[in-house]
């Protein structure tokens, strides 16, 4: 089975001079955890998680004017739609990552997270 077949195809793209307040905002309007992080160019900068957010948030500092470039993690780890479904399940346990966005040539088409790969399985 490939990531393309059960990854997700509505997703939001989160822009790297955003706020970090909007970025929660988004995802929890969604009910996401994650998201790419693109520049203006629309070029993958990033992958932001709630979770860095949070870990940011320990820290005072000024939550409604950060932009998300500041949290998010740069060296990002993706999945082509291509790739086999196990293969890249493996590739989000052994970095300890919770989603990678799905490329296809140099856009991002989708994202996968632990819990589709998670579902996938259950119901196969």
């Amino acid at each position: 089975m490939r990531i393309s077949e059960i990854m997700k195809r509505d997703i939001i793209i989160i822009q790297d001079d955003e706020t970090i307040g909007a970025a929660l905002e988004k995802m929890s309007n969604m009910r996401v955890n994650g998201a790419p992080v693109v520049n203006q160019m629309g070029k993958l900068v990033g992958m932001i998680v709630k979770a860095d957010i949070y870990r940011f948030l320990i820290t005072p500092g000024h939550y409604e004017e950060c932009p998300v470039e500041w949290v998010m993690s740069k060296e990002v780890i993706t999945a082509r739609v291509d790739e086999d479904v196990l293969m890249v399940g493996r590739r989000l346990r052994s970095n300890h990552i919770i989603a990678m966005p799905v490329i296809d040539e140099d856009s991002v088409v989708g994202i996968i997270s632990i819990e589709d790969i998670l579902d996938f399985f259950i119901n196969t």
